[in-house]
């Protein structure tokens, strides 16, 4: 844990302990065991037990649970998988614990960025509103690669519209809803630390919350634009593909129409009867294959005239 003295104005790190009246403590819980967490939020901090209970199982949905000395905040961040990491917040009037299953690079960044810069610990809301931005930050670097994978999609689609893509949209539309869930509750919470009075939070941290609101609200607006976008590409690619059908259809009806006089002529012609009046005909071969290149002709210059081809 870390732990800031406002007194001297300094940061430095501890064991687990319960921070005194001039301090301000950080207690980061990676993939502890239940026991560590019952004896930390427990024992040592007295925490409610069925924040306890949540801490331990950390499978939450976005929410913010107000208990007497504390409230018990549940937000998620991104992992480069693209899948919601669950991070249970505990806050206090003198502390913040963070409990977390899976390793968050930005956590320890952002634990090392606190013992070089005191001011990082100078209350709570300081810390939280440190931990929530960076993980709306990453919503952010999301929706970009969202966006990316759109585009291409979209010039994969216009250069191949028989390219199978289908389930990849699928996929990408399951990954976005899940996420677009989440955050839409988060946004919800936020706006209950922006707008009401979060006990643990200064008055001048307000605007700061309310940042990141408003960026959290612009990417859930990204996402619905990319999920339709991404319903729109393929009802895009499957009309192409029935664009192509109807080309190829029109060329074989075309090939099929002319064919369907000259094989009427080669099966008059064909018929094994012993008296045809052109039979003895001595070019009758040639004036035959001259009647069908004339037929043929003839078709293929309606068929261009009307704009069939």
């Amino acid at each position: 844990m870390l732990i800031y003295e406002s007194t001297h104005g300094t940061v430095h790190e501890e064991t687990v302990r319960v921070p005194g009246p001039n301090e301000v403590a950080w207690v980061r819980m990676e993939n502890p065991s239940p026991d560590e967490v019952k004896h930390v939020l427990g024992d040592l901090y007295k925490c409610h037990p069925l924040l306890v209970e949540d801490a331990i199982k950390l499978n939450q949905r976005p929410k913010m649970d107000t208990y007497k000395n504390h409230i018990f905040l549940t937000f998620f961040a991104v992992s480069e998988q693209l899948e919601p990491q669950e991070i249970g917040i505990v806050i206090g009037s003198n502390f913040v614990i963070t409990v977390y299953k899976d390793n968050l690079p930005f956590i320890d960044q952002l634990y090392h960025t606190c013992q070089e810069v005191e001011d990082r610990l100078r209350h709570p809301g300081a810390i939280l509103h440190a931990i929530l931005d960076r993980c709306v930050d990453d919503y952010s670097i999301v929706a970009d690669h969202f966006d990316d994978r759109l585009n291409s999609m979209e010039q994969a689609v216009y250069s191949n519209p028989r390219i199978r893509i289908a389930q990849d949209i699928f996929q990408l539309k399951r990954t976005m809803h899940q996420l677009r869930r989440v955050i839409v509750e988060e946004r919800i919470t936020l706006s209950a630390i922006a707008h009401h009075s979060f006990p643990y939070t200064r008055e001048e941290d307000d605007v700061y919350f309310m940042d990141i609101m408003d960026h959290i609200s612009r990417v859930v607006d990204s996402l619905d634009i990319f999920r339709e976008s991404l319903t729109g590409l393929l009802e895009l690619q499957m009309s192409m593909k029935s664009d192509r059908m109807n080309e190829i259809m029109k060329t074989l009806t075309i090939f099929s129409t002319i064919f369907l006089p000259l094989t009427f002529i080669v099966g008059l012609y064909g018929m094994n009867f012993k008296y045809i009046p052109e039979l003895s005909w001595d070019y009758g071969y040639l004036y035959v294959w001259i009647l069908m290149l004339i037929l043929s002709g003839i078709m293929w210059y309606y068929f261009k005239r009307k704009h069939w081809f």
